[in-house]
C-alpha cells in the first residue's frame, strides 16, 4: 500500500509563489513516476508536471517556465515550486505516484492565487 501526503498549498496573490510538497510511504519500488495534478472547480482534473525516477520531466504548456518539479528519491519526496503565480492557476493540487499500471493519489491541497 502507497500513502501521499501534500503539504505547502494556500492563499498567495498573483505573482507570487508556492512550494508544493508530496511525501511518499509504503511499498515503493525504485522504477516510479511521481507528479502533479490539479483540479480547478467545475473542470477536469489535469496534468500539471511528472518527474520520473531518472530525472525525466514533463510539464504542461501552461506552466512552462514557471513551475518546476523535483524529488529526492532517498527521502521519496516530490516538489513543486511554483512561481509567477496566476489566477488561472487556482486548483487543488493532487500528488500522483506511479508504478507499473498502478497509480496513487495524495488528498490534494488547495492553491488560492487572487488578490
Amino acid at each position: 500500500q502507497v500513502h501521499l501526503v501534500e503539504s505547502g498549498g494556500g492563499l498567495v496573490q498573483p505573482g507570487g509563489s508556492l512550494r508544493l510538497s508530496c511525501a511518499a510511504s509504503g511499498s515503493i519500488f525504485s522504477r516510479i513516476v511521481m507528479g502533479w495534478y490539479r483540479q480547478a472547480p467545475g473542470k477536469q482534473r489535469e496534468l500539471v508536471a511528472t518527474i520520473s525516477s531518472g530525472g525525466n520531466t514533463n510539464y504542461a504548456d501552461s506552466v512552462k517556465g514557471r513551475f518546476t518539479i523535483s524529488r529526492e528519491n532517498a527521502k521519496k519526496l516530490v516538489h513543486l515550486q511554483m512561481n509567477s503565480l496566476k489566477p488561472e492557476d487556482t486548483a487543488v493540487y493532487y500528488c500522483y505516484l506511479g508504478v507499473g499500471s498502478m497509480g496513487y493519489w495524495g488528498q490534494g491541497t488547495q492553491v488560492t492565487v487572487s488578490s
